[in-house]
């Protein structure tokens, strides 16, 4: 193994599909126990299932819901309960949006995206730090997005803003948790090959590969790969890094 997280405890939000439920089943490959933290818990409970299937590290399924504080805090302390304390936290929770910006209204999408995608993701980091700071070597991974990198160009205003967000988050707790010991980085992933790209036209998901120079879209094991080393002992010396994955969507 390239990378050895036997013993180490991970809390993946969003883990029911997609990007984190990839990335739940690679460190459970590599030894973590995972919690698949959801809100979708019967989706949840199918993943964690698979995950111990497989025989490497366990899982359990946990209800989560990232626009609650109370959930958000009830998750994260099941979790420590269950495995007995927490290393990694990978917040891959989010939803998309695509309202044009003449029409986004401030009550729908934009508090909406805004509050999942960017609030969820600083409270989850906020009520896991009581046992980040008692890990050997806590870390937060943040799942950005090439929109929050370069403003996007079919996403909303809001799921830029609130990934960008995500990137000026990431940055800010590096440089604040550094003293601690606690890393905290980012990925940024181009369009991704999972279920959310079932609400998109073919001609939509053409033009996202089209503005690809790779001209391909991303897979989910490549996002987890990432996620993985993050989580491992050999990116110690790593932290308020942005890891864009997206096909040269963004080069800097």
């Amino acid at each position: 193994m390239l990378f050895d997280l036997t013993g180490k405890i991970c809390f993946v939000t969003g883990a029911a599909r997609g990007i984190g439920r990839v990335s739940a089943q690679e460190l459970a490959k590599l030894g973590a126990n995972v919690a698949v933290a959801d809100l979708n818990i019967e989706q949840a409970k199918e993943a964690a299932d698979e995950i111990n299937a497989l025989g490497g590290g366990r899982a359990c399924a946990v209800e989560l819901d990232v626009g609650s504080n109370d959930s958000i805090e009830a998750a994260v302390k099941a979790t420590a309960d269950y495995f007995g304390g927490i290393d990694v936290v990978v917040n891959c929770a989010g939803i998309l949006g695509a309202s044009g910006i003449d029409e986004m209204e401030r009550e729908g999408e934009w508090n909406r995206v805004i509050d999942i995608d960017l609030s969820g993701t600083f409270f989850v980091c906020q009520k896991a730090l009581p046992y980040l700071r008692k890990s050997r070597a806590g870390r937060i991974i943040n799942i950005s997005s090439v929109s929050g990198r370069n403003g996007g160009f079919e996403c909303s205003m809001a799921y830029a803003a609130a990934k960008g967000g995500v990137v000026a988050i990431t940055r800010g707790m590096a440089n604040r948790l550094a003293s601690t010991g606690i890393t905290v980085n980012a990925i940024c992933p181009g369009t991704t090959e999972t279920e959310m790209l079932k609400g998109y036209t073919p001609e939509r998901v053409q033009n996202q590969i089209n503005a690809i120079p790779l001209h391909r879209l991303g897979q989910p094991v490549e996002i987890a790969a990432a996620v993985c080393y993050y989580a491992s002992d050999e990116s110690g010396f790593v932290t308020g890094n942005m890891h864009d994955i997206n096909g040269g969507g963004y080069l800097g």
